[in-house]
């Protein structure tokens, strides 16, 4: 008697196309289903029974949607491809705890060399080849029977009405369970493999789809420097964009460890009480640099507008982006930029000990920073400067590449990037050395900006674009979605520098709202603020700055 698996037997491609989807129904699903086992509600038997109904509703759609391609020349690839798909999906949510949705697959598509070089891990390649290469070692040496096309779109017609039947019967069967438990766990919907990355994946293609083409709508349109009182010098911002750093591990905020020994002499201004706008760099950086505020931006995201950058170089200011990471999400396209690992014209060769290659560490952002400043229109300079400085800051998974080797106090530290498989400890110790480093780099920054206080007013702003998840609650990374994100990923550091004299900013007034509740919807209009930048879009109460300006 023939047996399924040898190769010698030709199979209907209906038959290998309901083979695949209860393989990804069942076992490429592991992630959702060690998630829905943590749950209260399937401790019991009826728990179970909705568990294995679940994974039926999960193999009828996806058996429905196989049995459209289950033709002899079309099965296999669409197979594989579903098959690799759904491995690396699991591999990550698994592994990290991420859920995958728009937002996820926007900062995959964006993922450079460096950063997927980080994400490779033996395990990722068990991952794969056990749920996606086995299977398709079988599919590709299954001889598949030929059948005239009418046989077989009456075949490939039942197939999608049975699986349908069976997703529906079940679904009704345990409407109730289903309908509690999506309403109470609302993540679990991005926890469907691979259904979730191929939705996700729709969703990003529509929304880029339906963006107007053509220049971005103009923002502050009217913006103009006001007139500087006598004597006052031209402001210097050196605007930080910190990277995956979470408030809680900031000393300067009340953490038990010296995490910001540096800043710590420097009497600098910690605002405890800051919350990012979103958990993603893809997220976050254009919303940040909006005038919009999260909830408008969030159901805005099809306008093209300008942004902060605009508004200031339109005002006459000199603006240049600087970056040491996957670049600025299309914020500075319009501006001067650069990125830290090609050194600045007229700058010194960057060192080994900062550079490998295209991948640096945060000191690469310091190092030539006379030479870009003077590269910048001098004109534009006598009116103001804003530097940018994109860091690669703490991300992850790979931390302990975020530190040097001689500032890493916290030991031993984690040096893998599958983080389910450290220490805790140790994860912490080499999250917490990426965050010592960070410190290291703000206050060199700091030194930097003190030298040029005979001929600008300088101001150093520091801000996170998101948080990080350490493990709690079985979370590693960042990306969750924002109605369920935990604080971990949304509670950000904010570090103000002011000069100790000369400075057009009150140091005690804005000492005085260090514990005041802001967010990345500040960020905007407070640079507009403190900048001296007039514009009709302007909101003061949205300008952490206003009332702590000396003369006001």
């Amino acid at each position: 008697m023939p047996s399924l698996f040898s190769s010698k037997t030709q199979r209907s491609p209906l038959l290998l196309a309901w083979l695949t989807a209860l393989w990804l129904g069942t076992l490429c699903n592991w992630p959702l289903w060690k998630a829905l086992l943590a749950l209260p509600e399937t401790g019991s038997p009826r728990g179970l029974l909705f568990m294995l109904a679940f994974a039926g509703i999960i193999t009828g759609v996806l058996a429905s949607i196989l049995s459209l391609a289950a033709w002899r020349r079309v099965i296999k690839p669409v197979a594989a491809l579903l098959l690799i798909s759904a491995a690396a999906g699991a591999h990550f949510m698994g592994t990290y705890g991420v859920v995958i949705d728009d937002t996820m697959i926007v900062n995959v598509l964006q993922t450079d060399a460096r950063e997927t070089r980080d994400l490779l891990s033996l395990r990722m390649l068990v991952t794969l080849v056990l749920l996606a290469g086995l299977p398709a070692v079988y599919l590709w040496r299954t001889s598949l029977a030929s059948l005239g096309f009418g046989r077989q779109l009456l075949r490939n017609l039942v197939g999608v009405l049975l699986g349908l039947a069976l997703a529906v019967a079940l679904l009704m069967a345990c409407f109730a369970d289903m309908a509690s438990t999506m309403r109470n766990h609302k993540s679990l919907r991005y926890l469907i493999n691979p259904l979730n990355s191929y939705y996700a994946l729709g969703q990003v293609a529509f929304k880029k789809s339906s963006k107007p083409r053509g220049p971005p709508q103009i923002v502050a349109a009217d913006a103009m420097l006001a007139a500087r009182p006598d004597g006052r010098k031209p402001p210097l911002l050196l605007l930080v964009v910190g990277e995956t750093a979470r408030a809680m591990n900031f000393s300067l905020n009340g953490y038990a460890r010296a995490t910001n020994p540096e800043l710590a002499k420097l009497d600098v201004l910690s605002f405890r009480d800051v919350t990012s706008c979103g958990t993603s760099t893809a997220a976050s950086l254009p919303c940040m640099f909006s005038h919009l505020g999260r909830e408008q931006y969030g159901n805005s995201k099809d306008v093209h507008q300008e942004n902060l950058l605009d508004a200031l170089q339109r005002a006459g200011l000199a603006v240049l982006w600087l970056d040491n990471q996957s670049g600025c999400k299309g914020i500075c396209e319009r501006v001067p930029n650069a990125m830290a690992h090609i050194a600045a014209s007229g700058a010194p060769t960057l060192p080994e000990a900062l550079c490998n290659g295209p991948e640096c560490l945060d000191g690469a952002l310091l190092h030539g920073l006379d030479q870009r400043l003077e590269a910048l229109p001098a004109e534009r300079r006598a009116k103001g400067v804003v530097l940018v400085l994109h860091q690669m800051g703490s991300h992850g998974p790979a931390y302990y590449k975020r530190s040097p080797a001689d500032l890493k106090p916290f030991q031993p530290e984690c040096k893998t990037n599958v983080l389910q498989q450290c220490d805790p400890q140790q994860l912490v110790n080499a999250y917490d050395n990426s965050i010592v480093y960070a410190d290291h780099v703000l206050a060199q920054a700091i030194a930097w900006l003190q030298q040029k206080t005979s001929g600008f007013d300088p101001t150093l702003l520091y801000l996170s674009d998101h948080g990080e998840s350490l493990g709690e609650n079985n979370l590693y990374l960042h990306g969750m979605p924002y109605a369920f994100a935990p604080r971990e990923q949304t509670h950000i550091p904010m570090v103000l520098w002011l000069p100790g004299t000369g400075s057009a900013i009150d140091r005690g007034c804005m000492r005085a709202k260090i514990e005041q509740p802001l967010s990345h919807d500040h960020l905007f209009h407070s640079v507009l603020g403190l900048l001296g930048v007039q514009a009709s879009i302007y909101k003061a109460d949205r300008d952490f700055f206003a009332g702590c300006k000396q003369g006001q």
